[in-house]
């Protein structure tokens, strides 16, 4: 019998590269996100190219009355999920502290902390009603170290790693499964949502370096969900060979 996956963010980036892997790795698919019609061109092209079977839950994550309503509405046989991807997160902005722009902080505090918690809260109790599953809180860097200009967003990181150390915990007893993914700087649609839509800065971001692409994370996923039921990834931290840290990059000249 396969296993179901739940992705959140699914529609670009992390997300979108993670829902293929798996869906090749005998994964059906429950996938999660803002943009209905990349929800559907993204579940048309997985079924197209794998056996996997796909459920689309357009929904907000920030909303935790959506979420509840799009969980309970899963057929019974679609709510045995196995493995939550809290993959939906974003950047908005940058600017020092006092200078910070109250709807951005909004912004990134209800999806990358808020709808985290939310999904968890009802997939969870889920999990551990079977006796099973396994949580990827997909972080960042960020999530490790502070850089200037950055504040809001790594606080937002900071609580998702700690969240995931939480988790582990408390769901020790009923052997759920947690793992943190920490990625650097991957080019998907991320510097063209700090920036606001501006795509010269977004292409400036990834300017005479190299960066890690959503599929090399999605590998990343896959390999963490993929181990023995005695196995647990903690954490993983990921880079592209020219970046050592949010602080050091190899920038070609």
């Amino acid at each position: 019998m396969k296993q179901i996956a739940l992705i959140t963010g699914a529609t670009a980036g992390i997300g979108k590269a993670t829902a293929k892997n798996l869906a090749l790795h005998d994964y059906n698919l429950i996938l999660i996100g803002r943009r209905k019609e990349r929800l559907e061109e993204l579940k048309s092209e997985i079924e197209s190219g794998s056996n996997a079977s796909i459920k689309i839950l357009h929904i907000d994550v920030r909303d935790n009355e959506q979420v509840e309503k799009a969980i309970d509405s899963l057929p019974a046989d679609w709510q045995g999920i196995d493995v939550l991807v809290n993959n939906a997160g974003l950047a908005v902005g940058l600017g020092h502290i006092q200078d910070g722009i109250i709807d951005d902080w909004e912004r990134m505090i209800d999806t990358n902390i808020k709808g985290l918690l939310y999904m968890t809260r009802k997939v969870a109790p889920l999990m551990i009603k079977r006796g099973e599953g396994h949580i990827v809180n997909v972080g960042s860097i960020a999530g490790k170290e502070v850089y200037e200009n950055g504040n809001v967003y790594c606080a937002t990181k900071h609580a998702v790693d700690a969240l995931t150390k939480a988790m582990r915990t408390d769901m020790l007893k009923d052997r759920i499964k947690v793992t943190g993914i920490a990625p650097g700087m991957v080019e998907t649609e991320f510097s063209l949502v700090r920036f606001k839509g501006d795509e010269e800065k977004a292409k400036d971001a990834y300017k005479n370096f190299v960066p890690l692409t959503p599929e090399d994370v999605a590998e990343v996923v896959q390999f963490a969900v993929s181990r023995p039921p005695h196995v647990n990834i903690n954490d993983i931290v990921i880079t592209a060979t020219d970046q050592a840290n949010s602080y050091y990059k190899n920038v070609k000249k």
